[in-house]
């Protein structure tokens, strides 16, 4: 089989694995590269199934694994206002389901609670849930009178 066929097989795995994010079409397609070189190399159709086999298992059983965890792993350290999420805060001025004030990390922060119908009184500790834009989503740390 002629090396550009194997080349062009590899574009389109290369571009359907674009479209589906699986990372398995994207190893086939380095597999198809691999033969695309055994080809260009002249060995023979057989040389160049095998050497799309190996590189595909290699790159499947090898390759794949080890990158889905560090796809799934959570980015180490968190930076902004995402790392404002899960801190403490200390409530200034009434927080409700439409506005409030709190104390962050030193600021003070709009905020309001994550459930509309809590009227979260002042000195009292919330958790921050969430951020929404400049404002933080709290919820209190201890049950409410």
């Amino acid at each position: 089989m002629p090396w550009f066929v194997w080349l062009l097989a590899a574009a389109a795995l290369g571009a359907a694995e674009f479209f589906t994010l699986t990372l398995v079409l994207g190893l086939l397609a380095g597999a198809a590269l691999v033969a695309a070189v055994v080809a260009g190399v002249g060995v023979g159709l057989l040389g160049q199934i095998v050497a799309l086999a190996a590189a595909a298992a290699a790159g499947l059983l090898l390759v794949r694994p080890v990158a889905l965890r560090h796809m799934a792993q959570q980015p180490i350290t968190r930076e902004g206002s995402d790392a404002l999420i899960g801190k403490q805060a200390e409530v200034v001025r009434e927080v409700t389901g439409t506005h409030g004030l709190v104390r962050l990390a030193g600021e003070e922060w709009s905020a309001r609670a994550l459930d509309d119908s809590l009227v979260i009184p002042v000195g009292a500790r919330v958790d921050v849930m969430e951020i929404d834009g400049a404002t933080a989503v709290v919820y209190p740390r201890e049950l409410l009178p």
